[in-house]
């Protein structure tokens, strides 16, 4: 008979824990060690009704609407059920009571003692009492004999003894069990069971068997054993109709045997192997529900009991078999304990369709024999256990009395046989409040969110809201009485909104409090028309949501004003906002065995209003459904299912949702859950409330906030490869939103944003070495396509430092490519915007800092580039743009020559400065060796050195930043070597300035005129010089002769307003002279290069040619044969 085990859940605290059901079978009742007993409506209720009775509650018996409990005052104790208002103390022992039982008719209880006593009470007067005394140790458990002559009670003695209770006299003692001094030592409780209805036979578990006595004769007839139970049996349960009877063992096993043939019909295991100590089966007789002693409450669910042929021996299991065979033959796969028993009995499905013997089974059997599977679509939530179940009861009626009045059940249903059997329609999860808790509770959150919590209230006293922000400079808290009844609300900085359904006069209504208006009315309502009922709100900056029975999606301004409607794909789930996007999720269609079919909406409701998503299907794990939607605080929208996944849209990957955590993971019960508060980007937090048993918290006391981290499902992320790459891979995730954000207009943080690509690219880093150092080049070329172009530089130099030199030049060739796609795309951008401002730049940014080189530079040069525009604009004056053209051109050949074969003009593109230049600096690890700058260290750095470029951004007049602006002075050469990682601030800083304030000069103007050229000095004394510089030169003389007292800084400022001053022909004139020189310098590093290998750089580009290469560089080829040095060469 496979049933289905359910997933075990938090009751009450560790220790021994009893279960019942009541009368009705509509609630499990439960008592534990933390003294209360809880009154369940079913395995999922998570807000369980619950009467305290004392510190702990050793054991419970409820009957006729009486909840009678042993707490550790000593006392037994009434209670009225369910209200649970104390009824009277019963009785008293000088210790604990152990065990407590009514008897069938329910008007009297037994109760067993640590005393060695046993008491039998009346209910009706607590003054009737008969005391049996015998037992010589602590009483294990009591059982009334359904006929009432008769008590058995087990003992720590090793005893089981039968009373007679009017003479309070010892029939029969067997000395069956261990002999131990007290319960704790016990290895069984051997809590013994009587046979209800013909009261025949009394169960007693003896080890890892149940012996049953007969009544009367008091003789061992019969043993009732599983080869599969290793351990001693704790408890024993019959089922109501007397004809099965369960037992749960102390390793956790659940056995349940056919009386009469002596076989077992099903075996469970405790999911973790506890020990099993209550067992109680419904009164319906299809379920059996279990708790353990760590306080968990368990239910086995579909024992189809009750459909068997009892009327004799004549073939016992081969009915239940039958049934159960193919009752739940679609569940049977995975329970192998049970296949033996299905295998057995399948040839008996034939006899049991035509079985002449009993004709009323033909069809009952076949009838239920698939209620399970009905039950969805016969919309009759109690067809599984109430019809399934109940329906055979009749069977019984001859020889017991649980009443066949329920025989009529099996009328309706017959005509079924020929119905649907396919896979079951999920019912759909209801609309909810991201960040509520549900609304039949008198306290409840109505919404957690980022801003504030708003708390409903709803008992005898009053019907309320409370507001509560977590800052209180928004707003105050406020305290709201809700006579609407609204069951809905949001909160944002700037209003509060709330919505309430319709009843039968009043139309279902939305409420805004905008607390930030600054008028004196910051309040409006309004009615929805009649028949449509709010289901979902959200509030986003500037405007209101909210989405009705009608499948319909109505805009509000913050203000009240109506605006923009449209229609839903489906019934709505929920929805969110967030500054200007709005995300719904709805049902787009009916799920199937337990999944939900959900689709998802994103509109973004700016200036231009657009979908951004329409009506994907969103991802949820297996049998799961949504349990909260939201944005990050930066603005990317994320959910979790019920299986506790977070998962967040990737923006890069074509608006995909990546699972980014598994809340699950750090729940130490399976009953245990994170309610989720909030996601933060960065820094990268998962907010959300632990609970404990259940899947939300109580409003008092005020739960705590705790902070999960976050982890891509990557594969053996135990290992160094596996970490980095997750890592990596989430860095690249979690920044996605800074692109996102400039392209919609807002400010981002840029060290933020420099900060994480630096970090991406030292992870890569750290990847490539282990791959090298694993032999595993293919994969360090992978790599080295996610770098950007400075990094490559790096890689090969790392590359090239561990004798690869075949990865090498396929690096080299990656870093060709890089340095190429970034001149392509340049000149386009230079026509779209010939004033290259920063703030586009960050926009343009981050596409994806893992797609190769070209971004990542320019963030981290934003700031030189605007000192490159100042300078710009102070040198150039109003050059013509002729002027600068045919200077362009000019340039171009000198530069040429300089290139040599691989001529790849520098990439250096005008518009671009900021980008380019870093490639120059770095891409040539040139300085590092030729010039000896430190400056090679890698774009890491770079990325650090935003800081350090700054200074030079006061229109390179501020002498601190000395450094920069005093090209003149030859910097002695440091030959550092930087190893692999080893960040300097150093070579950025130097970089930085030099490259990049300097082409930007030499580009947006004329090439020689630029200033930045000095920067190019600090290189190295050896760089060529501009014509600017040559001038300077020779007139520093005369500028310090007129002022004396000018600081080196200020020198060349004058100086650069004399230059200006020049007629165009003469600047052209020293801009030809230093070009002159610049050819023969070039030939010389050429050869030094070849000679300095990879690590060789191209200074000379690096200076003014670079400036040229504007618009050369843009249109020579490269020439692919170029070798490592070469490539080194032209790089920058």
């Amino acid at each position: 008979m496979p049933c289905e085990r359910k997933p075990m859940r938090y009751g009450h605290s560790e220790g021994h824990t009893e279960v019942c059901f009541d009368d009705s079978g509509k609630f499990i009742v439960t008592c534990g060690n933390d003294g209360d007993v809880r009154i369940w409506e079913s395995l999922d209720d998570d807000d369980p009704k619950f009467i305290t009775v004392g510190e702990k509650a050793y054991s419970l018996a409820l009957k006729n609407g009486k909840l009678v409990t042993a707490s550790s005052n000593n006392t037994v104790q009434i209670h009225t059920f369910p209200d649970g208002d104390p009824d009277g103390i019963l009785t008293r022992f000088t210790t604990n009571a152990t065990h407590v039982t009514f008897n069938s008719s329910g008007s009297r209880v037994a109760a067993g003692s640590s005393d060695f006593m046993v008491k039998v009470v009346e209910v009706s007067d607590s003054s009737q009492q008969k005391t049996l005394r015998g037992h010589e140790a602590p009483v294990l458990s009591v059982t009334f004999d359904p006929k009432d002559d008769f008590l058995a009670s087990a003992g720590c003695d090793g005893s089981v003894v039968v009373w007679n209770i009017e003479e309070q006299t010892q029939l029969i003692s067997w000395p069956l069990l261990q002999k131990t001094n007290d319960i704790s030592n016990a290895k069984s409780l051997c809590r013994l069971a009587w046979q209800p209805g013909t009261a025949k036979f009394l169960a007693v578990p003896v080890e890892t068997k149940v012996h049953l006595y007969e009544r009367g004769s008091w003789d061992h007839v019969s043993t009732l054993s599983d080869d599969l139970l290793t351990q001693p049996i704790n408890v024993v349960a019959w089922s109501p109709c007397g004809k099965f009877l369960a037992a749960g063992s102390v390793g956790g096993s659940l056995t349940v045997w056919d009386v009469n043939s002596k076989l077992c019909m099903e075996r469970q295991k405790h999911e973790k192997g506890f020990t099993v100590c209550g067992l109680a089966w419904h009164p319906s007789g299809s379920q059996i529900a279990y708790t353990d002693t760590e306080g968990c409450l368990g239910l086995l669910d579909g024992l189809s009991t009750s459909i068997t042929n009892t009327s004799t021996t004549k073939a016992p299991v081969k009915k239940p078999a039958k049934d159960y065979d193919d009752l739940f033959d679609d569940d049977d796969d995975d329970r192998l304990m049970d296949e033996g028993l299905s295998d057995t009995n399948s040839p008996v499905k034939k006899p049991v369709a035509g079985d002449d013997d009993d004709d009323d089974d033909d069809f009952l059997m076949p009838a239920t024999g698939r209620v399970r599977n009905r039950g969805a679509i016969l919309d009759d939530e109690n067809s599984r256990d109430t019809g399934s179940l109940r329906l055979g009861q009749d069977r019984f009626g001859d020889d017991d009395d649980t009443g066949s009045a329920v025989v009529p059940a099996a009328a309706p249903l017959v005509p079924l046989r020929p119905v649907y059997e396919g896979p079951t329609p999920t019912p759909p999860q209801k609309a909810f409040q991201p960040g509520s808790t549900p609304a039949h509770l008198t306290h409840r959150f109505m919404m957690w969110n980022s801003v504030g919590i708003v708390r409903g209230y709803n008992d005898e006293q009053d019907n309320a809201i409370d507001v509560e922000f977590h800052d209180t400079a928004v707003h105050h808290a406020m305290h709201l009485t809700n006579s609407l009844g609204h069951t809905m609300a949001d909160l944002s900085q700037e209003a509060v909104l709330l919505a309430c359904p319709s009843t039968d006069e009043l139309a279902s209504k939305l409420q805004c409090l905008h607390f930030s208006s600054w008028d004196t009315n910051k309040e409006w309502m309004v009615d929805l028309p009649k028949g449509e009922d709010a289901r979902a709100l959200c509030l986003g900056q500037g405007w209101a949501a909210v989405a009705t029975s009608t499948l319909m999606l109505r805009l509000f301004s913050i203000g009240g004003v109506q605006r923009e409607i449209f229609s839903l794909q489906g019934p709505v789930v929920c929805m969110v906002g967030h500054g200007e996007q709005l995300l719904i999720v709805y049902h787009r269609a009916t799920g199937f065995d337990g999944e939900q079919a959900l689709g998802v909406q994103l509109l973004q409701l700016g200036q231009k209003k657009r979908q951004l998503i329409n009506g994907e299907p969103l991802p949820l794990s297996q049998k799961s459904y949504l349990s909260w939607l939201g944005f990050t605080a930066e603005g990317t929208p994320c959910y979790v299912d019920s299986d506790g996944v977070v998962r967040m849209l990737n923006r890069s990957l074509g608006n995909t949702w990546t699972p980014v955590c598994n809340t699950r993971e750090t729940c130490k019960s399976k009953s245990d859950h994170y309610w989720v508060v909030g996601v933060h980007e960065n820094p990268q937090q998962l907010r959300c409330i632990p609970c404990k048993g259940s899947r939300y918290p109580p409003t008092l006391p005020r739960p705590a906030v705790a902070i999960l981290p976050f982890k891509l499902p990557l594969c053996q992320t135990s290992t160094e490869k596996g970490l980095m790459e997750e890592q990596f891979w989430r860095s690249v995730l979690f920044h996605n939103h800074y692109s996102f954000l400039s392209s919609s207009g807002y400010e981002i943080n840029e060290d933020a944003q420099t900060q994480s690509q630096k970090e991406q690219q030292e992870l890569l880093m750290k990847m490539f070495a282990l791959s090298c150092k694993l032999e595993r080049e293919f994969r360090c070329v992978e790599l080295a396509e996610l770098m950007t172009q400075n990094v490559v530089t790096l890689a090969i130099r790392y590359a090239s430092r561990s004798r690869r030199m075949a990865l090498a030049q396929r690096l080299s060739e990656i870093a060709l490519e890089k340095s190429n796609q970034i001149q392509e795309e340049e000149p386009e951008e230079q026509e779209e915007e010939p004033e290259y401002s920063s703030i586009q730049q960050t926009s343009g940014y981050g596409r994806s800092s893992v797609t190769g080189g070209r971004y990542s530079n320019r963030r981290n040069q934003e700031e030189e580039e605007e000192q490159g525009e100042e300078l710009r604009e102070d040198e150039d004056g109003q050059e013509m743009e002729t002027e600068e053209a045919a200077e362009t051109r000019k340039r171009v050949n000198p530069f040429a020559k300089e290139a040599g074969s691989p001529v790849k003009p520098s990439l250096t593109p005008i518009g671009k400065v900021g980008r380019a230049n870093p490639f120059k600096v770095l891409g040539s690890g040139k300085p590092a060796s030729l010039s000896g700058h430190p400056r090679v260290t890698n774009i890491l750095d770079n990325m650090t050195s935003g800081k350090k470029s700054a200074p030079l951004s006061g229109s390179a007049v501020k002498p601190n930043k000395g450094p920069v602006l005093k090209p003149l002075a030859p910097r002695p050469k440091t030959k550092t070597q930087s190893t692999l990682l080893q960040m300097t601030g150093t070579k950025a800083a130097n970089k930085k300035p030099q490259e990049n304030t300097e082409p930007a000069a030499d580009q947006q103007k004329q090439p020689d005129v630029p200033p930045p050229a000095s920067s190019a000095d600090n290189v190295e004394n050896k760089r060529p010089k501009t014509g600017f510089q040559l001038w300077l030169d020779e007139n520093r003389k005369s500028i310090i002769a007129d002022h004396p007292d000018l600081e080196e800084t200020d020198v060349i400022k004058e100086a650069m307003g004399r230059f200006r001053t020049l007629s165009a022909e003469e600047r052209l004139s020293w801009t030809e002279r230093a070009k002159g020189q610049t050819g023969d310098a070039a030939d010389l590093k050429k050869r030094k290069r070849a000679g300095g290998g990879g690590g060789g750089g191209a200074e000379n580009e690096n200076g003014q040619a670079e400036a040229d290469e504007n618009s050369a560089k843009k249109k020579k080829s490269l020439d692919p044969s170029s070798k490592l040095s070469a490539f080194a060469f032209n790089k920058n």
